[in-house]
C-alpha cells in the first residue's frame, strides 16, 4: 500500500517536472501553447485541404488503389499459368510426335530393307532359298483339344448349375 501511494506521488511529480521543462523550453524560444477556447478563430481549410489531410479518405483512397493494382495483376497471373500449362502441354505432345516420327522412319528403313523383304516372301508367299528345305508342322492335338473345348455340352441347364457350385 505504502509503494503504490508513493508511485503514484512519484509519477505525478514526474510528470509536473517533465510538464514544466516543457513549458520553459517554450517560452525561451517564444512558442505559445495552443490553448483551446481561447478566443482565436480556428484558421479555415478549403474542402479539398480538409479532404486530403483526413485519414479516412487517405486509407480509402490507397486500398482502392491497392485493389485496382491486384485484380488485374492476380488475372494476368492467372493467364499466364494457363499459358505455361498448354505450353508444357504442347512441347508432351511435340515429343510424342517426334517418338512416332522416329518409330515410323526405323519401321519404314526395316521394311525397305532386304530383310523385310525376304521375311515377307517367305511368311506370306511360302518362298524359299535356293538349297533351303521347308518343314512343316501339323498339331493335330491342339486343334482336337479346341474342339471338344468348343462342343456344347449335353447336360442340362440345372445340372450345369449344381455342378458349379458344388463341384
Amino acid at each position: 500500500m505504502k509503494n503504490s501511494i508513493l508511485k503514484a506521488l512519484f509519477t505525478e511529480r514526474f510528470f509536473k517536472i517533465i510538464f514544466y521543462v516543457i513549458i520553459k523550453s517554450m517560452s525561451k524560444r517564444k512558442i505559445k501553447p495552443r490553448i483551446l477556447n481561447s478566443g482565436e478563430k480556428p484558421k479555415k481549410h478549403s474542402f479539398f485541404g480538409d479532404l486530403f489531410l483526413n485519414q479516412r479518405f487517405l486509407a480509402i483512397i490507397g486500398l482502392t488503389f491497392l485493389v485496382l493494382i491486384i485484380f488485374p495483376l492476380a488475372r494476368t497471373y492467372s493467364q499466364k499459368r494457363i499459358i505455361e500449362k498448354e505450353i508444357s502441354d504442347q512441347q508432351k505432345q511435340i515429343t510424342d510426335f517426334e517418338n512416332a516420327n522416329k518409330e515410323m522412319t526405323d519401321m519404314i528403313a526395316y521394311l525397305n530393307s532386304d530383310q523385310s523383304l525376304e521375311e515377307e516372301a517367305r511368311l506370306n508367299l511360302n518362298l524359299k532359298k535356293s538349297g533351303e528345305q521347308v518343314v512343316v508342322i501339323n498339331d493335330n492335338s491342339s486343334a482336337a483339344s479346341t474342339s471338344s473345348l468348343i462342343a456344347p455340352s449335353k447336360k442340362s441347364n440345372l445340372a450345369k448349375w449344381r455342378d458349379y457350385f458344388f463341384n
